[in-house]
């Protein structure tokens, strides 16, 4: 089944590279005639996700991932995201890693239901004063990128990836 996939949630992006930071990105085959794959553990339950990107020329990326978002809601999910940054299709950041580091995202947002209100509280307990705009600069980096970009899922991935 292949199906085109939403833009995320901006704080999506956070999440992919909190998970860089984190070193929670394991990959599995790196570019290798074109796949990347990796296994992408989750900030806050030991649930590990399955992440396979293929790009396809001028914008066009094929990606699987077995996480909820992707899956079930139809938006780039955040294990798609930190892998395209690491396959450089999408930008990186690596002080805002730094900065998200540690960050108990299913906690957060378990508890306060609200990807705005995570990213509130983030701005004011997490990031530090003058850091936010940098933070910011680089969600809208990552976002005008992915307009650029026609990315599809693809459930046949994972087999050409690991075979």
């Amino acid at each position: 089944m292949v199906k085109p996939l939403r833009r995320p949630p901006a704080i999506k992006i956070l999440e992919a590279a909190a998970a860089l930071g984190d070193g929670r990105v394991r990959i599995l085959t790196g570019g290798s005639g074109g796949v990347w794959a990796a296994k992408v553990s989750s900030s806050g339950r030991p649930r590990e996700y399955l992440v396979v990107v293929e790009p396809r020329g001028a914008g066009v990326v094929y990606a699987y991932s077995d996480d909820n978002g992707t899956r079930f809601r139809g938006y780039i999910g955040y294990p798609i995201l930190s892998l395209m940054m690491v396959a450089g299709l999408l930008p990186r950041d690596s002080g805002v890693e730094k900065l998200l580091a540690g960050v108990n995202w299913t906690l957060l947002n378990e508890r306060m239901k609200s990807y705005a209100r995570v990213m509130e509280h983030l701005r004011e307990t997490r990031v530090p004063p003058g850091e936010w705009a940098r933070v910011e600069r680089f969600m809208g980096e990552v976002l005008a990128r992915l307009r650029t970009m026609k990315v599809y899922y693809d459930t046949s991935l994972p087999s050409k990836a690991l075979a």
